[in-house]
């Protein structure tokens, strides 16, 4: 009890883990869950049943946890879940789920979200994130892992981003982005290759297989579902196929024109 400020307000039912810090003025309800070695700084709030892992840093003034901005919403039980060591900057806004997305926004692991980021409800995020300055999610947004967000960037409700893409600043996302892509603009539309990230993560051989690839969706103009499922039942490198079956499952559709 040491390390929680006098000054916070915590109701009776919070489980609080070990060696976890609370600076002063912190609110944190009777239904949420602190996992060891988080620290919550001063003015951040944690409302509602929202359940956070281990070592996490949430900065001043974060709200965590409150009501979905959604008229459907009605008061019930629903969840906001947040893994482990996410750094989680000044003045978020992160929401739980509601009954018609499943009842629970999940975020993942090693995330870094910076000043103003909003998360939306049953938003779903992956491991190793990066939202820039108030970039702004929508409900129902999946983002796959070592997703990065310019700051200044909306992203509409409903829309699929893979993993490895990276999205410029100030942009508008209302299509679905493959994996592996780079997307900009307003509205944004796919520009090529995220070959810096690809770089830090993937083979050379990987990379220019999803160059090859790319050029056969996207450049070709054959019609784009005929050549994703070409890519996906012939394809032998598991990038390639992860990228075509994206592109075969997208509701929203995909930005390329």
């Amino acid at each position: 009890m040491s390390n929680i400020a006098k000054t916070a307000l915590i109701e009776e039912g919070a489980k609080i883990g070990a060696d976890v810090k609370v600076g002063h003025n912190v609110f944190i309800s009777k239904d949420a869950v602190i996992g060891d070695g988080t620290v919550i700084e001063q003015g951040a709030c944690i409302y509602g049943k929202t359940i956070i892992g281990r070592n996490n840093k949430i900065y001043s003034y974060a709200v965590i946890g409150s009501e979905p901005q959604d008229l459907k919403y009605k008061g019930e039980e629903v969840e906001l879940i947040i893994g482990d060591n996410n750094i989680i900057r000044e003045f978020t806004l992160f929401n739980p789920g509601t009954v018609g997305g499943g009842g629970k926004t999940v975020i993942g692991n090693n995330n870094l979200f910076m000043g103003y980021v909003h998360i939306a409800h049953d938003c779903q995020i992956g491991d190793f994130c990066i939202l820039a300055n108030a970039a702004t999610l929508a409900g129902h947004v999946e983002l796959g892992n070592f997703v990065v967000i310019g700051g200044m960037t909306p992203v509409h409700q409903f829309v699929k981003i893979g993993d490895y893409v990276m999205v410029g600043g100030a942009s508008a996302v209302a299509q679905d982005i493959p994996p592996y892509c780079l997307a900009e603009g307003n509205r944004a539309k796919l520009k090529g290759l995220n070959l810096t990230g690809l770089r830090r993560h993937l083979k050379r051989d990987d990379i220019n297989e999803l160059k090859k690839a790319y050029k056969e969706l996207f450049q070709s103009g054959k019609p784009l579902q005929e050549a994703a499922k070409d890519l996906y039942e012939n394809a032998g490198n598991e990038h390639v196929k992860k990228l075509a079956l994206f592109v075969i499952q997208t509701k929203r559709g995909i930005p390329f024109r």
